[in-house]
């Protein structure tokens, strides 16, 4: 294939998860419905905690924010997905593409900011529960989700630039559902040492450190829970850290999973079914996940509901 400039390539094709013609409408009826069950979970999470004033605790701060980024990080993938699919079209523009990259970036930097805070804040309530309100003050969880915000978006926006300078083939097909950068980075016809180099660099800053920090706290509220004497209070603690430790293996399993799977096999399209677990599936499970078997949550939304249907 010829090298070309942007110019004289303006749009990318993104191939989807499979050829067949005929898994089309599977794929739409299924990502459709994972998209709809995503956008009211993670809606009727943020209302109930909006509304309820018993909710008005950091970790539900951090629960209601955790679900708005995740309506934001499906919004930017599965859309597309579906229009594509519907119109029978695979192309992206080259903006397109870009702004993509960036919004997908983004908000996976945030979901990771939230999970270090939320695990911050669990190691606080458990192991200094005396000072949990002073330490966990609205003022510090503002602060904090402020941060991670602007972290996020430098972050993106770094990605986004490098990837300006780079030129591609006249005819670029993603083997994806969405713009990827790995992907991108891969189907580029110039050099990418220094794009690589930010990679690795940004993703052992950004991705290894709040990792080690949510293990670090974890460490901590192990060894507290094990000073409990009584098995009631140790099971009480473990199911207050459970929704969250599971959220952070989804998140940071299936993350670490299309790395190596991105690393170690020759083939995109698997790459691509892999990644469907971090932008898609783990969004949709977040709002089962921490509603289910949360009295306080469940009860939340039982006066929505009943607020709802009383002024309808």
């Amino acid at each position: 294939m010829k090298r070309g400039n942007v110019s004289e390539s303006t749009e990318f094709h993104l191939m989807g998860l499979s050829d067949n013609q005929e898994l089309q409408p599977v794929l739409f009826g299924v990502f459709l419905s994972i998209y709809l069950i995503t956008m009211f979970g993670n809606l009727l999470i943020i209302l109930a905690t909006v509304f309820d004033s018993n909710l008005h605790t950091p970790m539900y701060f951090f629960i209601s924010n955790l679900s708005f980024i995740d309506i934001c990080f499906t919004t930017t993938t599965i859309p597309k997905m579906l229009v594509n699919i519907q119109a029978q079209v695979s192309s992206i523009s080259y903006t397109g593409c870009l702004t993509q990259i960036c919004f997908v970036l983004a908000f996976a930097g945030l979901e990771n900011g939230i999970l270090v805070m939320m695990a911050y804040d669990r190691f606080v309530a458990i192991c200094h529960p005396l000072r949990y309100t002073v330490i966990m003050n609205p003022k510090l969880c503002g602060v904090m989700v402020l941060l991670s915000f602007l972290i996020s978006i430098l972050d993106a926006l770094l990605h986004t630039l490098m990837a300006l300078r780079l030129s591609f083939c006249t005819k670029v097909e993603i083997p994806h559902f969405f713009c990827e950068l790995a992907h991108i980075l891969k189907l580029a016809c110039s050099n990418i040492l220094i794009n690589n180099i930010l990679v690795y660099l940004v993703t052992s800053l950004l991705g290894v450190l709040p990792l080690s920090g949510i293990i670090y706290s974890y460490t901590r509220i192990i060894s507290s829970v094990l000073k409990i004497p009584s098995a009631a209070g140790k099971y009480k603690v473990f199911s207050i850290c459970a929704s969250h430790l599971l959220v952070v293996i989804l998140f940071y399993g299936t993350g670490f999973g299309v790395y190596l799977s991105s690393a170690g096999t020759h083939s995109s399209r698997k790459s691509a079914i892999a990644s469907v677990m971090y932008t898609v599936v783990t969004p949709m499970m977040n709002p089962f996940i921490y509603s289910l078997r949360n009295k306080d949550m469940v009860s939340a939304f039982k006066k929505l509901i009943s607020k709802i249907t009383t002024s309808l």
